[in-house]
């Protein structure tokens, strides 16, 4: 008898170590990097890519994810987006998941590709850095193309070289990921077949609205799903 309650009072002790480590449990983290399409420019803050992404993760249950670190601005290029990580504060202890995406800005202003590879690669090392060097947790999404919104049709931008150039710029960022062994997410073949429609665009007929966002979200939500955190 005295046998079997050695054994309850074990599992109940197991059972509560067991509930305590759950509740200690430290959520995970998420940094995200980009331009005006990771702070989700004309959007809602929940319609962001990287707050729509975190409130999927939890939704599944499985694990749970604190608010996303944006680090982002409109306009930013690459070498911008560098200085702007250098003036926010980061987490000394890393980060589970770090997404990236830049590049449209140093297209819309006509910097070179060979610049823009040369710079990218340096800043995914950096991402890498930020995922304590796990290059697993890191993925990279592909540049939209800006050229077919309602904006570029009313500017009479050339869509033929916008779509040269943005093609131009994406194989450059999936060679350096291909090379860094990073995750590179393609959403430009998808945004060029909507982003033209209105309910896709935010007000200034340039950005995407939170359609598009939830469309780049599951398709993060795909590849993130084959991290093992």
């Amino acid at each position: 008898m005295s046998f079997l309650i050695s054994i309850f009072q074990l599992s109940l002790t197991i059972l509560a170590m067991s509930e305590h480590s759950l509740q200690n449990q430290k959520p995970l983290t998420y940094l995200a990097l980009g331009d005006s399409y990771t702070i989700g420019e004309g959007v809602a803050e929940k319609d962001r890519y990287p707050v729509q992404l975190v409130r999927a993760l939890n939704s599944m249950g499985n694990d749970t994810w604190s608010d996303p670190q944006i680090i982002a601005k409109t306009g930013w290029t690459v070498d911008e987006l560098q200085a702007g990580i250098d003036g926010s504060e980061t987490n000394p202890q890393g980060y589970d998941l770090v997404t990236l995406l830049i590049g449209v800005n140093n297209q819309y202003r006509g910097r070179s590709v060979a610049e823009f590879e040369k710079e990218f690669e340096a800043l995914l090392t950096r991402a890498i850095g930020f995922a304590r060097g796990k290059k697993d947790h890191v993925v990279v999404v592909s540049i939209p193309d800006w050229g077919v919104t309602p904006f570029a049709l009313n500017k009479g931008s050339d869509q033929k070289k916008v779509a040269v150039e943005i093609d131009a710029y994406n194989a450059a960022k999936k060679a350096v990921c291909s090379q860094l062994g990073v995750a590179f997410v393609e959403i430009t073949a998808d945004y060029r077949a909507i982003g033209f429609q209105p309910e896709m665009v935010v007000e200034d007929e340039l950005h995407p609205s939170g359609l598009v966002y939830s469309r780049w979200t599951q398709k993060l939500l795909t590849q993130v799903q084959e991290i093992k955190f």
